[in-house]
């Protein structure tokens, strides 16, 4: 199970008068996340939704608060939280004059997969995510759906426990997305822990088990997708989320 207990994040920025003041990203964010769900951790631009997953993935530090999986902290067990867990940003940049066979090796051998079952698990992941037609194809030359799909590919080479996806599916054409969406309810269906940053409402209302709504680094609203619809008296979570916030004209 994961654990956010009490999560802020603060940043110095510049005002509009050029003078440094401090800006809270994540303000007291806490959310539990279990065996076998998908948390989707919704909001538009700007929420605070990649500053929490980096700080669940262990890249950025909490100004407070702390992050638990299975009851282990970043502070004692870095490196084996980092063997159980992959992360993917929404804009990861991969190498492109190798092909997806090279990266997926080379990202195998970085995780200690065992040797003798590299191949047997590159085919495994290439068949989940149907990457069998560009396997061998230098990745400078892939369409942005089938990189996406490699991008995945190299996080899952080593069957981590969590995962902790940003943005999967922005910019994809429908087919990609499908195949990405259809990944992640497989693995839940495996046990996995899957946290699913999106600003899709539709899309999370999919697949979704939870969904925490996230504005101006705050939660605003947490529970299943038709929880959340009966509170707020509406038919989606993107009405949902506006019923909350009070209008588009209040997020402005």
């Amino acid at each position: 199970m994961l654990k956010v207990k009490g999560v802020k994040k603060e940043f110095l920025k510049l005002n509009s008068k050029k003078k440094e003041e401090l800006f809270l990203a994540n303000n007291n964010i806490s959310f539990q996340a279990k065996d076998g769900e998908i948390v989707g951790i919704l909001g538009p631009n700007g929420a605070g939704k990649t500053t929490l997953l980096r700080i669940v993935a262990g890249i950025l530090e909490p100004t407070s608060g702390s992050v638990l999986f299975d009851d282990f902290n970043y502070l004692n067990n870095e490196i084996e939280i980092k063997k159980n867990i992959a992360y993917l940003s929404g804009n990861t940049k991969i190498y492109h004059s190798i092909t997806t066979y090279e990266l997926l090796k080379m990202c195998c051998e970085i995780y200690e997969v065992d040797r003798d079952k590299i191949g047997e698990r590159i085919q495994e992941v290439s068949t989940i995510l149907d990457l069998n037609d560009f396997l061998y194809n230098k990745i400078g030359n892939l369409s942005t759906g089938q990189m996406q799909r490699v991008n995945i590919a190299r996080c899952l080479v080593h069957d981590p426990k969590y995962y902790i996806l940003d943005e999967a599916t922005s910019g994809l054409d429908i087919i990609s997305s499908q195949i990405i969406l259809d990944f992640i309810k497989s693995e839940k269906k495996h046990g996995k822990t899957i946290l699913y940053s999106t600003h899709y409402m539709e899309e999370a209302e999919n697949i979704c088990d939870h969904v925490i709504m996230v504005n101006k680094g705050s939660i605003i609203k947490e529970g299943s997708p038709i929880k959340i619809k009966k509170d707020t008296n509406t038919t989606n979570l993107r009405d949902a989320f506006f019923a909350l916030i009070g209008g588009v004209d209040n997020e402005e």
